[in-house]
């Protein structure tokens, strides 16, 4: 017999839940709560399945009725209405996070809680926050190459192509975040590759000259500035490590009695953990080092204050301080010095001196093997660049004291 409204409302509750049917495989469930709740009992290919349509009396019985029967047309036409119910969800949830603002908020958390570097989630913030001047509030479905082109063109135009670049890439990791959360299936900056002007590469300063290098590193021993700073760039120099892997240690990473420093993954600019030799001159600056900052602190502390790191540019400064120009050498060019006269003195093998440089081959079988590859070689190698590297200076000052 069909329900009535008043069957409805005089429906109470007993100590288990219990079913009243109306017609055509819609019921209502009483539970032993109170709360009265519909439901549409239907098959489909052969597979008894449930709909759920909501409490009562929030949906009325002539609403439940209405809901009933439009899924019954549905299954007439050989269509389940529980995927229609899911496509429909689905679509709303897509409505409430595809806008371009939204999910780029999404990809920042994403990448913080995925530990990238607080510089680099900083970086693509700040370029996220240029693209949102023009796509914030935009369904990222909706959004056109021509209309992407026109945000990096702004870029562009008042000669920011570095920005520019950047921010396509950036731009299209949205999209690709977007697509693998289902709520796009393009990435209207693909079709923009070689849409910009390109940009000049420039690579950074760095001296290979072995007369010039030893002038640099007596200029170094002489440093009248932090002491700190120039310990610093010795330790550059011989180490040939990124400036932000150096500035940043932490004397846990130091084993000097295994000559090891290993610098953890999330500060290496290919996120996988690179482990370095220490020579002997490495071991002595460090010595040194230790009178200068707590045990369980920075390396480098700052002359200002000694729980933080030295600042960004501090060693290209010293630099300038010393006469070397950032048209001649850069913090970060002691890694091409190194590379340059490692690779030109024929003595070690060219895997071995891109692996102390931490270049992660992008095969990962090779990777994993590079990781404990050419170790013996480069402990030797990396005795033989500090010694070098006093060699050099030996000369310039030898030089120096003859003119």
């Amino acid at each position: 017999m069909p329900l009535t409204d008043i069957a409805l409302k005089n429906l109470q509750p007993s100590e288990r839940p219990y079913k009243r049917s109306d017609q055509y495989g819609l019921y209502i469930l009483v539970k032993p709560n109170g709360s009265k709740l519909w439901h549409l009992k239907y098959r489909f290919n052969n597979k008894e399945k449930l709909m759920s349509y909501g409490p009562y009396p929030l949906i009325s019985l002539r609403e439940a009725r209405e809901k009933r029967d439009r899924d019954r047309k549905l299954l007439l036409e050989g269509i389940d209405p529980s995927t229609v119910k899911k496509e429909r969800k689905r679509a709303a949830e897509v409505e409430a996070r595809g806008c371009f603002d939204v999910l780029a908020g999404e990809l920042l958390e994403k990448n913080r809680l995925e530990g990238r570097a607080e510089q680099t989630v900083k970086k693509k913030a700040w370029l996220l926050e240029i693209a949102n001047k023009d796509l914030a509030g935009r369904p990222i479905m909706e959004i056109t190459p021509s209309e992407v082109l026109a945000v990096l063109k702004k870029q562009e135009k008042i000669g920011n192509l570095e920005t520019a670049s950047r921010l396509r890439t950036t731009i299209g990791e949205v999209f690709r975040y977007a697509i693998a959360s289902g709520i796009t299936t393009n990435d209207p900056t693909i079709p923009l590759k070689g849409a910009l002007a390109r940009r000049r590469v420039q690579s950074r300063a760095a001296i290979t000259d072995k007369e010039r290098l030893g002038e640099l590193m007596a200029a170094i021993d002489g440093y009248g500035g932090y002491r700190v700073v120039a310990l610093g760039l010795k330790l550059l120099a011989i180490l040939h490590v990124r400036p932000g892997e150096l500035r940043l240690a932490s004397w846990k990473e130091f084993d000097l009695d295994a000559a090891k420093w290993s610098i953890p993954s999330e500060r290496m600019k290919m996120r996988t953990e690179h482990v370095a030799p220490l020579p002997r001159q490495a071991i002595a600056v460090l010595e040194e080092l230790k009178t200068y900052s707590h045990p369980d602190a920075l390396v480098l502390p700052s002359q200002s204050l000694k729980i933080k790191p030295l600042s960004e540019n501090t060693f290209n400064q010293a630099l300038r301080k010393m006469g070397f120009g950032k048209e001649e050498m850069t913090a970060h060019g002691f890694r091409a010095t190194f590379s340059t006269l490692a690779n030109e003195s024929g003595r070690w093998n060219p895997d071995a001196i891109e692996r102390a440089l931490a270049h992660v081959e992008g095969n990962e079988v090779r990777r994993a093997y590079a990781r404990g590859a050419y170790w013996d070689e480069r402990v030797k190698m990396s005795q033989w660049w500090a010694d070098e590297l006093d060699e050099v200076q030996r000369a310039a000052i030898s030089v120096a004291e003859a003119s």
